[in-house]
């Protein structure tokens, strides 16, 4: 063993060798994750800002207008439900006002007419595309809809007493 003191050489050359590395695999791990959470919040806020209206608020009520991404509550008019080449057309109506819908799918589940939905989607030239769609009855609808559902009843009782 060489218990020999080292020169001053030796000292700066042991300093050079021990400058600390750094560590770039933890560095692009925090920046994914960065990232990754820009995403999500993002995605969170643009649905959360999708305003609500009722079919006769639209184009009324601020918010409400054509182009803009909204969530349009109505009752499905009776007759007006058809399927063709794999999209679903219908009539949503509110207080006497009707607007047009094309849902790109079928909207599967309770889907029917005389029910209150909410069709998420774009106003574009008088006719509503929805790419998405709430039944009333689901619990996604009622959860987000609570204030709304009595309102809507009573515009779908309307619908079914029209019937006979």
């Amino acid at each position: 063993m060489d218990l020999t003191p080292r020169t001053s050489g030796d000292a700066s050359a042991t300093a050079q060798t021990m400058k600390p590395r750094r560590r770039w695999l933890p560095m692009v791990i925090v920046a994914v994750a960065i990232v990754a959470g820009g995403v999500v919040v993002t995605r969170f806020l643009t649905s959360a800002i999708d305003y609500y209206c009722n079919v006769d608020e639209i184009g009324v009520r601020s918010g409400c207008d054509e182009g803009r991404r909204i969530r349009v509550q109505g009752v499905v008019v009776e007759g007006s439900l058809a399927k063709s080449d794999g999209a679903t057309t219908f009539k949503l109506s509110f207080h006497d006002k009707t607007v047009a819908v094309r849902y790109e799918g079928d909207p599967g589940g309770v889907f029917q007419e005389c029910i209150p939905v909410v069709a998420h989607g774009r106003l574009q030239g008088g006719l509503f595309a929805s790419d998405r769609i709430e039944v009333k009855h689901s619990n996604e609808y009622v959860e987000k809809n609570d204030t709304r559902i009595e309102e809507s009843d009573k515009e779908a009782a309307a619908c079914s007493v029209q019937e006979g």
